[in-house]
């Protein structure tokens, strides 16, 4: 695939167009190219950290992240160079300029960024993140399917304050005892049941949650609706950023816990508030996923 062009400004004088370089100045960033991408609303600022090294500050982060000052997303996502084997070094950061370890649907969305950018022409790629390796394939009409490391219930390794593995765990928020689910898909993850996904108390119970002490590194919330064996929906409090309209690793850990309880089959239709992810896990091994991705547009970031 050949490589995109350069981003170009218009002259002021006659329109001709000129290349933007991207600045890094005392370690803020003052001119950068970005291009907006989304999977089933899931939106992400996508940035090529690979052609120019970049280095960005929790609080220009937070700034571009921002609905209404700055470009607005649910995670800051940087394509970096990765001398660890693995074809790209993914970057995550989430709108309180917190980093994490994963993102499936971003994920996803960093497949296509890298090769429409023309950093890359491979279809099958080895990406790492500070939490975890996993494989990216791209298919036809923006599909991307995600093989995820096999998911981590071990309280330790979540972390989760546990004397012992167990299927599920009594968590007691706001005086009352809620049975959950734990798992890790490289960031961790509560998982429990609802019995109507639109009246669940995501934004009441989702932070408490997310801010429990039995969660010291804090943890996203899924809350699950089952309709049947192959179908469940979602709705997901992100750890460090709040409802989103779709999480492609809080599907996969809410199809993780509920399999391990046996309350749905091997592959499940996963519908979210922005659409569907199809995932698969037979019980042990990696994970499955796949779905849409979406390039919004691309644009120039101007520090100020």
């Amino acid at each position: 695939m050949p490589g995109r062009r350069p981003f170009a400004l218009p002259d002021y004088n006659e329109g001709d167009p000129r290349p933007v370089e991207l600045l890094v100045l005392k370690n803020t960033v003052d001119t950068l190219p970005f291009t907006k991408m989304h999977s089933l609303g899931n939106d992400f600022v996508m940035l090529d950290g690979v052609s120019t090294s970049l280095t960005l500050s929790p609080e220009v982060i937070r700034r571009i992240a921002d609905r209404h000052h700055g470009i607005g997303c649910d995670q800051l996502i940087v394509a970096e160079p990765c001398a660890d084997g693995a074809d790209f070094f993914m970057r995550i950061y989430n709108t309180d300029g917190s980093e994490s370890g994963q993102c499936g649907n971003g994920a996803r969305c960093f497949s296509r960024f890298v090769r429409e950018q023309g950093l890359t022409e491979k279809t099958h790629l080895q990406i790492q993140t500070i939490g975890t390796r996993f494989t990216l394939s791209a298919g036809t009409e923006g599909e991307v399917s995600a093989e995820l490391e096999a998911p981590i219930f071990e309280p330790e390794k979540i972390p989760f304050r546990a004397a012992e593995v167990s299927v599920g765990y009594s968590l007691l928020v706001a005086g009352q005892s809620l049975r959950i689910g734990v798992a890790s898909l490289g960031n961790p993850h509560a998982v429990l049941l609802v019995e109507d996904i639109d009246e669940a108390p995501v934004t009441k119970t989702g932070p408490a949650i997310e801010h429990h002490p039995d969660f010291p590194e804090r943890t996203n919330v899924g809350f699950v609706e089952i309709k049947d064996r192959t179908h469940l929906k979602l709705r997901v409090w992100e750890r460090g950023v709040g409802e989103t309209l779709a999480c492609g690793s809080g599907a996969c850990a809410a199809v993780s816990v509920c399999r391990r309880w046996d309350l749905i089959d091997d592959s499940v239709r996963v519908t979210l508030p922005g659409g569907a992810l199809e995932i698969a896990w037979p019980g042990d091994g990696p994970i499955f996923m796949s779905g849409p991705t979406e390039r919004v547009f691309d644009g120039l970031w101007l520090a100020h």
